[in-house]
């Protein structure tokens, strides 16, 4: 769609060398409107998922039941995080602007769909193909950036796509407050208001993004795509499923376990011999993709699981409305809009980055270790600081690990580590919203009966464990009511108080990482191999 095509099926070094001087220059008014067309669109993919955050508890209350939250949260984050490999392989194949926009279709027709299911089990269909849409998004517009930009003045523009996140961060809670409070709107619209930004988004990146695309003879790693997307959906059937299904002591967990460890063997053994793998084996032999990724994985977890889970501690334990929930995640959107910025421009500036994710993980466990200590009584300055202290370690954090990455890699390289880095961080928010919403159900089941038991009190008729939407655990009779607020709460601690290790994880991940120059036009960095000079050339294929 407007991309100008330049065959290649070079290999030498020496042509790969002067295919790389290919890359033609972009004036920052230029690089500016293709950053407003990515932005427009990571705004629209972003906004999905945060304003189905806020309204979930009222969603799920409606359709199906508390019980079902995480699968409603899960589905997309399933498939985002499976299928961002293969959008990176795509573009390399169709060109990005044609995968790009291909993405943003997909997730305006699943949107619709979303927006028109009678039934939960309609609804987590909807949310896993919308997922595939955001899993293109999000993994394609960081690989544009990098092709029209140098690393050294990458920051200056990243920082701004890393706001991108802090500004969806508040705008879909607020928003999805108000179409849930506001009469003649109701949760449908939480799905369709996204459709009409994303058709903007859809013209702009038509008009604005004209950039070359090589033709590669190649084929398309079937296998890998099979055993890696494989691998993560067993690993999430077995961390949605477990505890409520199934027992965790079972041989059901048992079984799915064996069968994501072995789809991840068969995974390793297909990219180790396919002629052009999804995520190729010379990757993981780079010790800053490996350990930006391990980084990524955890500052996944925290971040999606807090943004889920979240909204229910201000809902049901605080009684707040889907609007007044919204509104307390400003200062985490603050937090995360000015350090993003700021950092970034520091990059640009100074060529130094590693300080930032060091800093960036340290406040994001203790936002989490904030966020497990708030109780009923706890004031909405406490609150606003744990929020906003979790929102400085993600601005600090998200995009100085994609840009470290993309730094350490050869171009032709380019979308495969960036959607690998990508996957991993996408793979610890599927994890994390998974594993935290089997503690809940598990910790919320153990606290409720306990305490029911301690008090000698029964549930109402028709009640038990599976308690609804907000407001009708908000109808409950007295004591029950305050038994179960009580149970919310300690259970929620628990939840929150797991990502503070993950976090520590993430800590000593990013204290390994050596800070690499970022490179200017001087070429690649010592660290990047022989095998990952690029092939072809370097702008968007």
């Amino acid at each position: 769609m407007g991309d100008r095509v330049v065959r290649s099926s070079a290999a030498s070094p020496a042509v790969a060398a002067a295919q790389e001087q290919e890359r033609p220059p972009y004036t920052h008014r230029q690089i500016l409107e293709i950053l407003a067309g990515l932005m427009m669109a990571l705004l629209t993919s972003m906004i999905s998922t945060s304003v189905v955050a806020t309204a979930l508890p009222t969603i799920v209350g409606d359709l199906g039941g508390q019980d079902q939250l995480a699968w409603v949260a899960s589905a997309s984050l399933l498939t985002m995080t499976a299928s961002t490999p293969l959008w990176g392989k795509l573009s390399d194949l169709f060109g990005r602007k044609l995968m790009f926009q291909t993405a943003l279709l997909i997730f305006v027709l699943a949107s619709v769909a979303a927006g028109l299911s009678q039934d939960i089990g309609q609804l987590i269909a909807a949310r896993a193909v919308q997922g595939l849409g955001v899993g293109g998004l999000s993994a394609l517009a960081q690989v544009i950036l990098g092709d029209v930009v140098e690393p050294r003045q990458r920051g200056r523009y990243a920082g701004f796509i890393g706001a991108v996140f802090g500004v969806s961060t508040v705008a879909g809670p607020l928003l999805g407050g108000f179409i849930v409070d506001a009469d003649g709107l109701g949760w449908r619209w939480c799905f369709y208001v996204c459709v009409p930004l994303a058709v903007v988004a859809f013209l702009v990146i038509q008009k604005v993004l004209t950039l070359p695309k090589v033709k590669r003879d190649t084929r398309l790693d079937i296998l890998g795509a099979f055993t890696i997307t494989g691998s993560a959906t067993v690993l999430m059937l077995l961390l949605s499923l477990g505890g409520k299904e199934f027992a965790w002591n079972s041989a059901w967990t048992y079984g799915l376990a064996a069968g994501a460890v072995l789809l991840m063997l068969l995974a390793v053994t297909a990219e180790r011999r396919a002629a052009e793998p999804i995520l190729p084996p010379r990757l993981f032999r780079n010790r800053t993709f490996v350990l930006t990724g391990v980084a990524s994985l955890c500052v996944g977890i925290a971040m999606f699981g807090a943004l889920i889970y979240l909204p229910q501690f201000l809902q049901i334990v605080r009684g707040m409305s889907p609007t007044a929930s919204g509104l307390m995640a400003l200062p985490l959107v603050i937090g995360m809009f000015v350090t993003s910025t700021v950092s970034g421009q520091i990059v640009t500036r100074t060529g130094r980055w590693k300080v930032f994710p060091v800093v960036g993980l340290l406040c994001t466990g203790a936002g989490m270790y904030l966020l497990s200590r708030l109780h009923t009584d706890s004031s909405d300055l406490m609150m606003g600081v744990a929020v906003a202290v979790l929102g400085v370690g993600l601005g600090l954090t998200l995009q100085i690990l994609m840009l470290a990455a993309q730094n350490a890699a050869g171009r032709a390289d380019l979308a495969a580590t960036t959607s690998g880095v990508s996957f991993f961080r996408n793979l610890g928010g599927a994890m994390g919203v998974a594993a935290f919403g089997a503690i809940l159900t598990n910790r919320l089941t153990a606290e409720l009966n306990g305490a029911l038991a301690a008090a000698r009190v029964r549930p109402p008729a028709g009640t038990g464990t599976v308690l609804g939407s907000p407001d009708e655990i908000h109808r409950l009779p007295e004591p029950f009511q305050h038994i179960v607020l009580e149970s919310f709460t300690r259970a929620l601690e628990t939840v929150f108080l797991v990502g503070v290790p993950v976090a520590v994880l993430g800590f000593l991940a990013v204290i390994a990482l050596k800070e690499l120059p970022l490179r200017g036009d001087t070429g690649p960095t010592p660290e990047t191999a022989p095998a990952t000079v690029p092939e072809t050339s370097p702008v968007s294929r």
